[in-house]
């Protein structure tokens, strides 16, 4: 299976499971809650996010920390799963959701201190399955159950409320929260006939884009209930999407590639970041900066728009995954844990 970038692939590489049948027992780390031990600070981490002033940082083996005085020390929390995290959202300060290996959706209600498990991959393959429209479709979701719950989710978007959610993952998985609580599949609403693995979902207002692998770009004007393909620029993978507060949309991925949209997907034009390796992770910093970051630990930096990016060399490269804003500086998370950049530019 194709991974989402290096990264993933490295810190999935110690939970490699063979599929179970559909029947079979869940997978005992499903059951296991996250070891607490004094070395989680420096474990591979693959998400980061700020939930209000609090920063969250997720990894291998359920790990996840939160920081409340801007990365300098460290908490974890409580986990129920032993299940690597993928990505972590906070709809405010309280409210969040955390996704991963083994279809794995978790939700805080208490700003990442504490979390419960909501989806599994026993139940999304089922899911999958029982909302499938036609035969390719139902086919593609028997075989998901067949396979057991090996199949890893990336990315998760959550709107102010707490309670619209989505998330999708590898072969086409996408799921749907209404009420905050409950998941229903929704990968029969979304144009990917091949199940090319789906990396990233942001919403923007009305809209819900989507990006993934072979430069897969989809597009909702409704809200999520349905989707349509945007040409895309780029054949490659995309990795993440970053939504600034001016509409303007930034996908990246493989390579150091991004693309910069101002009309909502209908046209892309290159952004030249100046970054050779690929790009993990991107968000907008609380002055208008808009900064991307590289799996060498690089900063990409814009005060434009996303029209240009200098390019900040970490001191030393550091294999980050994700970044999250923490003051007038930022975290970054990778595979040797955490480090806090003191500035942003």
């Amino acid at each position: 299976m194709k991974r989402r970038g290096l990264l993933l692939g490295a810190a999935g590489a110690g939970l490699a499971l063979r599929a179970g049948a559909a029947d079979a027992a869940p997978l005992a780390v499903l059951q296991r809650p996250a070891v607490v031990t004094p070395l989680a600070s420096g474990a591979a981490l693959l998400a980061a996010a700020r939930a209000g002033s609090r920063i969250v940082v997720a990894g291998e083996r359920g790990i996840v920390l939160f920081s409340d005085d801007g990365g300098q020390r460290w908490m974890q929390a409580q986990v129920p799963v032993q299940v690597s995290l993928t990505a972590l959202r906070f709809a405010d300060g309280r409210n969040g959701l955390a996704a991963g290996h083994l279809g794995v959706l978790l939700r805080t209600a208490d700003g990442g201190a504490s979390w419960a498990l909501q989806l599994d991959g026993v139940r999304a393959a089922q899911a999958t399955l029982d909302a499938a429209g036609d035969e390719p479709q139902r086919k593609h979701a028997q075989r998901l159950v067949a396979e057991g719950p090996d199949k890893p989710l990336f990315d998760i978007d959550i709107d102010t409320t707490g309670n619209k959610a989505l998330a999708v993952g590898a072969y086409g998985l996408a799921f749907e929260s209404t009420d905050g609580s409950t998941w229903q599949s929704i990968a029969q609403r979304l144009p990917n006939a091949r199940h090319l693995h789906l990396y990233a979902v942001r919403s923007v207002g009305e809209r819900v884009f989507v990006a993934g692998e072979q430069g897969l770009l989809l597009r909702s004007v409704d809200r999520g209930a349905s989707f349509e393909p945007l040409a895309s620029p780029y054949k490659g993978s995309f990795f993440g999407l970053l939504a600034a507060r001016s509409g303007t949309l930034i996908v990246y991925g493989l390579r150091g590639n991004a693309f910069r949209s101002t009309d909502f997907g209908a046209s892309w034009t290159a952004v030249n970041t100046g970054a050779a390796v690929s790009i993990s992770a991107g968000v907008q910093h609380d002055d208008g900066a808009l900064l991307l970051l590289a799996q060498n630990g690089d900063l990409l930096i814009s005060r434009d728009d996303g029209q240009r990016f200098e390019r900040r060399l970490a001191a030393p490269p550091f294999p980050a995954a994700a970044l999250a804003v923490a003051g007038r500086g930022l975290v970054l998370a990778g595979l040797r844990g955490v480090r806090r950049v003191e500035a942003a530019a």
